[in-house]
């Protein structure tokens, strides 16, 4: 039996049979949640709580490891607030890297945090080269079904696929071994993102080619409920190409950017779900994590009460994507 009971009848099956696959351990927490929202962790130092960091400056005179350390207690609380609330959390990497090895272990920390507290993690990390680097890329994140499988304990990994289709292949037999996701650059939600994608070849624009090579990697991976582990990024601030690329990619889960503080809606983002209200998880990073700073949360919630802020944005996003996309359906199965 699936959690809460709330699984269509040939996922049950699938998830009797296949609890490792990364497709089927998704679609699970999303039917348990009843929401495809998704919880960006983008920690930065100026936009924190000043009671965070002021306790750590206080544990230590290195600036470097107080940021590391603020960053931790700041995404270990918005892992304690969110975990009954959403199926997944995506912590960008770069905003722990920035601080060099404390940095490092502090995303370590956070990720295995949001692992024991049942959430699937998403690294942001982009990654993307040749032939063993690649590999060794794809050992270091793709942990997969087992947290202790790989030092950064991530569930799925975001990959660039632009050094050709062959940089993605060891990414994928990795993910697929392990029971991983990966979440392929196809359409990005940043402005300049038509300086290459949108170039043509061959009748074609690039991000619609990039999106075929994602397709075909599902064939063999895809399991009884729809979607194989080879995920695609398609941003909501390009509407038109979300619904489009739905439809081109039909056994592909979705991580949809540009909801909230990039200026997309749920009206943007709902063509990229099917019916059910599967195959696409909307990501919000900044309008949570920073919620106590923004209008109308402010005048709600003090400084203090920030992490009562991140409950309530949280609640609005939910229910703004039952109201607004196929993401309702979630609520009646």
């Amino acid at each position: 039996m699936t959690p809460s009971g709330r699984f269509s009848r040939c996922c049950v099956a699938v998830t009797i049979r296949s609890m490792n696959d990364y497709s089927d351990r998704l679609n699970v927490a999303i039917a348990d949640r009843r929401t495809p929202a998704l919880v960006g962790l983008d920690p930065r130092l100026d936009q924190l709580p000043e009671a965070i960091v002021s306790a750590a400056r206080s544990r230590t005179s290195n600036e470097v490891d107080a940021a590391a350390s603020a960053f931790d207690e700041f995404c270990s609380r918005i892992i304690d607030v969110v975990a009954s609330l959403v199926p997944a959390v995506k912590p960008q990497a770069a905003f722990f890297e920035q601080y060099g090895p404390a940095g490092c272990q502090a995303l370590q920390t956070v990720m295995r945090k949001a692992r024991n507290a049942g959430l699937i993690v998403i690294c942001d990390a982009k990654r993307g080269d040749i032939g063993s680097t690649a590999e060794a890329y794809a050992n270091a994140y793709l942990a997969g079904a087992d947290p202790d499988a790989a030092v950064w304990a991530a569930d799925a990994l975001t990959v660039n696929p632009y050094l050709g289709k062959d940089t993605l292949e060891p990414f994928v037999r990795v993910a697929i071994e392990r029971g991983a996701g990966l979440y392929v650059l196809v359409r990005t939600s940043n402005p300049g993102a038509t300086t290459f994608q949108d170039r043509e070849s061959d009748g074609k624009k690039l991000y619609q080619h990039v999106a075929a090579v994602v397709e075909s990697f599902n064939v063999e991976s895809t399991r009884e409920c729809g979607y194989g582990s080879i995920g695609a990024v398609v941003g909501a601030t390009y509407p038109a190409e979300l619904t489009e690329l739905r439809a081109a990619m039909p056994t592909t889960p979705l991580l949809v950017p540009g909801y909230g503080s990039q200026g997309a809606g749920a009206a943007e983002v709902a063509g990229g779900f099917d019916a059910r209200g599967f195959g696409a998880l909307i990501n919000s990073s900044r309008g949570i994590n920073f919620a106590y700073r923004n209008a109308p949360y402010r005048e709600q919630f003090s400084p203090a009460e920030w992490e009562q802020a991140v409950e309530a944005a949280t609640h609005d996003m939910i229910r703004e994507l039952a109201d607004n996309t196929p993401a309702g359906q979630l609520l009646q199965t």
